[in-house]
């Protein structure tokens, strides 16, 4: 398991370009964390990877936005905070999206009994002595090695 700290959201924008990098389409990453801590500035350091940083916005609302990069990565953000359970991400035809593209899930701890064996979580915790720093603690599940 890797672990990162980061002292502000920019920061943790620069963390996620770095890790951007080793994407590759079927990759999966899980994010998860307590509202603001930093799931959300971490998908737009993704994005801005892959030169989409104009393109985010949160999808709460929608459960997935879809974004194809110049390369012709496509890559598919989730929320899933709003689904009662894996069944409904199925209903929705969720898994059908693993393949096809870099799938980013936040709150992806709600559906881990229908992912992929491999896949990359994310823990975003806050230090409570510093209210800006966040602790970013990274796990490769299966045979999954994405490091940087």
């Amino acid at each position: 398991m890797l672990e990162f700290k980061s002292h502000s959201e920019e920061e943790t924008r620069n963390i996620a370009k770095k890790f951007a990098e080793k994407l590759k389409v079927g990759d999966i990453i899980v994010l998860s964390g307590d509202l603001g801590t930093g799931k959300t500035k971490f998908t737009q350091g993704i994005l801005s990877y892959f030169d989409l940083e104009d393109e985010i916005s949160s999808p709460t609302f929608t459960i997935v936005n879809e974004y194809n990069a110049k390369d012709g990565t496509n890559i598919y953000h989730f929320d899933v905070y709003r689904l009662s359970d894996s069944d409904e991400f199925l209903a929705i035809g969720g898994e059908e999206y693993f393949e096809k593209g870099i799938c980013i899930i936040e709150w992806g701890e709600m559906i881990e009994d229908v992912l992929p064996t491999n896949y990359t979580k994310i823990i975003f915790e806050r230090n409570e002595e510093s209210l800006d720093e966040r602790i970013l603690r990274i796990e490769n599940f299966g045979d999954n090695n994405l490091e940087f």
